[in-house]
């Protein structure tokens, strides 16, 4: 297994803060868990599936965004719930074709968050390389009938404007692939931080028409202020998006929670913003912020109902075998290619695959 010193440690300043703080319905289109006999053969981006065999993308297909809900292509309102990989550089050995078969047919997934980091040895030192890790990732997912959000994991620095040409670059790339699929949603930063609203809105409207010039089509996911938390981490809170949302439709807004930190507060404002704002969970875990540490499950199932509720997506992180308790599987795993049932999972694994199947 590829070693680093710290991957992901979440929130370097604002989070540790939070340790410290107090706490403060419609109807569902249900996406299939019907995986059997899904085809793995490449073509692309067509979402392949075996003839008479549903999936997520057959069942549903060309998402949109539909008020402040996430709609199939019949305009019925769905929660796609899934996995995030961790970072390619470090853990592609956990995304291959017996793993994804796994995610697809045995936990039911309907989504793959596909997590390219930019910085921490990922695409800034071979874009080339990281491109066609991240359409390979892509592939395998909507191949199997699951919906891939790819995912442009800025972190450190937190002003998403310091990748902006590298950013062009790569959803250019991934949107002239993937124009005519309809498997794919555009995560465009992943944690925006120490920078205000105006500056996160500012990047989104130079990025998204870039997305839009290729794949006029497909949802795009904005990353929030403070680690994607609606400025709730910084003190703020949802309306300063509310009041000042992205220049652009088919856009949804994105909050990312951990569940042994982020108590009530993030809960309210997760439900406040949700009846005002299309949002995606694009992440979460349920330990603390650094992903790791106990599990509360019971904060993090009180997070569930509330999107299971108003159909609000979500993706947990992640879907490794990192030394955390936030990765799923236990270590060793994933360079084995052990995937299949729960004795090679986490405690948390176990919990989210459950979650996800039910």
């Amino acid at each position: 297994m590829s070693q680093h010193p710290v991957p992901h440690t979440r929130g370097r300043r604002g989070r540790r803060a939070l340790l410290a703080l107090s706490a403060l319905g419609i109807m569902t289109a249900m996406l299939s868990p019907m995986r059997a006999g899904a085809a793995t053969t490449s073509t692309g981006t067509a979402p392949a599936s075996a003839a008479g065999v549903a999936s997520p993308i057959s069942d549903n297909g060309q998402l949109k965004v539909c008020g402040t809900r996430l709609c199939n292509s019949q305009g019925q309102a769905v929660q796609l719930r899934g996995m995030s990989t961790h970072g390619t550089q470090w853990y592609s050995q956990c995304v291959t074709d017996g793993s994804l078969d796994v995610l697809a047919n045995e936990w039911r997934a309907d989504v793959l968050r596909v997590s390219t980091y930019v910085q921490e040895g990922g695409y800034e030192s071979d874009p080339q390389r990281f491109t066609s890790l991240a359409q390979k990732f892509v592939d395998g997912a909507n191949q199997r009938g699951m919906y891939a959000v790819i995912d442009w994991h800025m972190l450190s620095p937190g002003d998403p404007n310091f990748n902006l040409e590298r950013a062009k670059t790569f959803f250019t790339a991934m949107a002239k692939k993937y124009k005519d699929s309809p498997g794919v949603l555009y995560e465009i930063a992943n944690e925006p931080s120490d920078v205000s609203w105006a500056t996160v809105k500012s990047y989104a409207e130079k990025i998204i028409p870039v997305i839009r010039a290729q794949d006029p089509d497909a949802v795009v996911l904005v990353g929030t202020r403070a680690w994607s938390s609606f400025g709730v981490s910084d003190g703020a809170d949802e309306k300063e998006v509310v009041n000042n949302p992205v220049n652009a439709s088919n856009i949804m807004y994105t909050f990312h929670f951990y569940a042994a930190s982020h108590r009530d507060e993030y809960l309210a404002a997760l439900d406040r913003a949700s009846d005002r704002l299309p949002v995606f969970v694009t992440e979460f875990g349920t330990q603390n912020y650094a992903g790791e540490g106990a599990n509360d499950f019971g904060q993090s199932q009180r997070f569930l109902d509330l999107m299971k509720r108003k159909n609000i997506s979500w993706t947990n992180w992640n879907y490794s075998d990192d030394h955390r308790s936030g990765a799923v599987f236990k270590e060793g795993s994933c360079n084995a290619g052990n995937f299949s049932g729960t004795g090679v999972l986490k405690e948390a694994g176990v919990w989210i695959r459950d979650r996800i199947r039910e």
